[in-house]
Order: C-alpha cells, then sequence, then structure tokens
C-alpha cells in the first residue's frame, strides 16, 4: 500500500485549485458515499483531487482502481486495511476499470462504517449521485481567459441580464469554445489527438466493457458514430441504418442508448402528456460541439452546430424537449434557433417564443445570443 501513498501524493502536488467546476459545490460532501459520474476527459480525477487537497490530506488515501496493485488485491481488502489503521477518507478514481466493483463498494460500505468513501467513474454506469459534464462556455471563459462570471440562471437570460467585461468581445472566444473548449484539456497543443483518444477509448473499452460487447460489436459503435456524424442532427431510422450495418434495428437502438450513456450523443424527444421520459424520439446530435468540429474534419454543418450547443448547455441545469413548430422547449418556453437573420416565423403559434441568434453580441425584445446560454452553469 506504500505504493498507493507515494502515487497519491504525486498526484496531489501536481493538482492546482485556481479554478473549481460548478459541480464542486452542487456535492453534499458530508454524505458518507458520493459518486461522481462522467464521460471521459471532463475533470472528474482533477475535482476530486482539488476537494482533497481543499481540506488536507490526513487520514486520506487517494487510487485509481486501474492500478496494476489491483491485480493482486480488492478494493474491500485495500479498504479495510487503510481503515483500520484509523483512515477517514477514501478516493477511488475510476472504480469501474475494476471487476465486480459494485459488490466490493457495498462491502465496503456494509464493513467499514466511518468511512467515507467518494468514486469516480464512467458516465455509463448504473450509478449516480453527481454527473459532470464538460466546461460551460462561462467555465471555459474562466480558465482561458480570468474572466469570473457567475452562472446565469435561465429566467435572468431571457430578461437580458446578463454581464459581459466591455473591454472583451464574446464572439470570437466563443468561436473557440465551439471548436476546442469543452474539454478541460483545451489548452494542449495537441487537443484534436487527445479527443480522438477520449473518443476511441470510450468506444473500444468503455462502453463495451460495461456491456459485455464483444469485438466486432466495438466496431458497430465506431460505424454507427460515424453515421449519425455524417447526418445530424439526426432523425433516426434504425431499420435503415441496421440495413446498412447489417444488423437489426434493436442492435442499433442499443448501441446508440449506450452512446448517449456515455455522452457521445444527445437525445431530443417530445414531451408526452403523462410520459416525461418516454416522448417520441426526434433527433439524436452529438454530445458536444467539439465532437461534431472533431468528427466532420473541421467543416460543421452549421445549424447542427448551434442546436448541439444550446442542447449542450441547457440540459444540464433544464429538461430540454423537441418543438413541433421550432427547434425545443423548456419549462413551456420555444426556442427557435438560427443565425442572425433568423425570423420570428416558428414561433407565431407560441405562447412564449424566442429567438436564439448567432453572431450578435446583445440582444433585445425576444430575441437572445446564442452565446448567451453558455452562462448557465
Amino acid at each position: 500500500m506504500d505504493k498507493l501513498y507515494e502515487l497519491f501524493h504525486a498526484r496531489l502536488a501536481e493538482t492546482p485549485t485556481n479554478f473549481m467546476r460548478y459541480l464542486h459545490d452542487r456535492i453534499n460532501w458530508d454524505n458518507r458515499i458520493i459518486a461522481i459520474m462522467g464521460e471521459r476527459g471532463v475533470g472528474k480525477t482533477t475535482l476530486m483531487l482539488q476537494k482533497i487537497k481543499m481540506d488536507g490530506p490526513d487520514k486520506t488515501l487517494y487510487f485509481s482502481a486501474d492500478n496494476v496493485y489491483f491485480a493482486q488485491h480488492s478494493l474491500f481488502d485495500t479498504a479495510s486495511a487503510f481503515y483500520r489503521k484509523g483512515g477517514e477518507r477514501l478516493y477511488i478514481d475510476e472504480i469501474h476499470k475494476f471487476p465486480a466493483w459494485s459488490s466490493e463498494l457495498k462491502m465496503i460500505y456494509d464493513y467499514c462504517p466511518k468511512l467515507q468513501v467518494v468514486v469516480t467513474g464512467s458516465s455509463i454506469l448504473d450509478l449516480y449521485k453527481g454527473t459532470l459534464t464538460g466546461l460551460s462556455f462561462r467555465e471555459f471563459l474562466a480558465m482561458s481567459k480570468g474572466i469570473a462570471l457567475p452562472p446565469v440562471p435561465l429566467e435572468q437570460i431571457l430578461r437580458h441580464e446578463v454581464s459581459f467585461p466591455a473591454d472583451e468581445r464574446p464572439l470570437a472566444l466563443f468561436d473557440d469554445y465551439l471548436k476546442s473548449g469543452y474539454y478541460p484539456f483545451w489548452n494542449e497543443t495537441d487537443y484534436t489527438t487527445r479527443l480522438n483518444n477520449v473518443i476511441t477509448q470510450t468506444v473500444e473499452n468503455d462502453i463495451p466493457t460495461y456491456a459485455r460487447m464483444n469485438v466486432a460489436t466495438s466496431r458497430k459503435l465506431k460505424q454507427l458514430l460515424f453515421i449519425i456524424s455524417q447526418s445530424v442532427p439526426f432523425k433516426p431510422n434504425y431499420s435503415e441504418i441496421g440495413a446498412a450495418m447489417q444488423c437489426d434495428r434493436g442492435t442499433v437502438a442499443d448501441l446508440s442508448f449506450y452512446m448517449e450513456k456515455a455522452r457521445l450523443l444527445m437525445s431530443l424527444r417530445h414531451l408526452d402528456d403523462g410520459m416525461k421520459n418516454f416522448g417520441k424520439l426526434e433527433k439524436l446530435y452529438l454530445g458536444n460541439t467539439n465532437l461534431v468540429f472533431a468528427l466532420s474534419e473541421g467543416k460543421p454543418d452549421i445549424g447542427n452546430l448551434r442546436e448541439t450547443f444550446f442542447l449542450s448547455q441547457m440540459q444540464v441545469n433544464q429538461q430540454v424537449y423537441a418543438s413541433k413548430a421550432a427547434d425545443f422547449i423548456i419549462d413551456g418556453k420555444t426556442f427557435e434557433v438560427g443565425g442572425k437573420s433568423k425570423g420570428k416565423k416558428q414561433l407565431a403559434e407560441a405562447k412564449e417564443g424566442f429567438v436564439v441568434k448567432d453572431d450578435i453580441e446583445y440582444g433585445y425584445d425576444n430575441i437572445i445570443p446564442l452565446w448567451h446560454f453558455g452562462l448557465n452553469y
């Protein structure tokens, strides 16, 4: 276990605390067991180590479940030994990498009653306590330019109650975010390479391991992701896709489901009375605008890019549904997303409608700049 402590303190020494992600203040850190889920690369490990650094490492142990140490040791045995020596806080990174992790975690909870356990894992796991998404436009501004803005609730955005430094131009920064600002490694010179690695590891390792898929099915995931990336926003016809992929429509639906859980995809559904979470599937989108750029070889459809941004930012704090007349509905409000020349005809029947325009800095009346919605979390 000495090696685990050594690696822990080495990682801790390299962890910055100058910027904290939005989820930090939403977690009840007093809970006995806390699970932080999220897609690859969004900063779950950093968030965990920042919390340790702020509280102090005394009586604390951090390790990653994919460490070679666990080829010969179980999570429960390691936690028990730490607990017997007076340990109080255990942080386990990438818990999904350990076989039978769920039963091990339950044993830790049952037999180490005064031990607090914080774990991180893939967003595809059937375990939810808090989900960390990628950077919002607001967080990207704070990390990249030191522009510190508070989160802006949706109602304030719609009332144009958004502030921005007078000496900064938001649209240029917004373009940077759309291309390479969603992941916390935005400033790395090989951003595209690392992003492609996130995609590859998700479809080749994370999803197949969780869903117990074989290598052939992993290839199907790649094939489906490519098909969707070429035609998003994608109105799914699983039968046609299945024919192209030489598999049945049920398999296509299952693969789409797992990629959505892994946050490579987002789904947009209609809101049906009495069935809030089971409305008809209207469209599939890629999970964020950086994926759009990566999988379209830098030539995305601008309309798709705008809708992808709006949905990815808004779904963190709100339920977003498809509109039959326009693009989106949130809390009874209708949103039509487009460029600066976008008109209002789709909102003619809306009780409360808003035009969301790209390429404008300021809004007025019911016209809201697209970038404002990136300040919501």
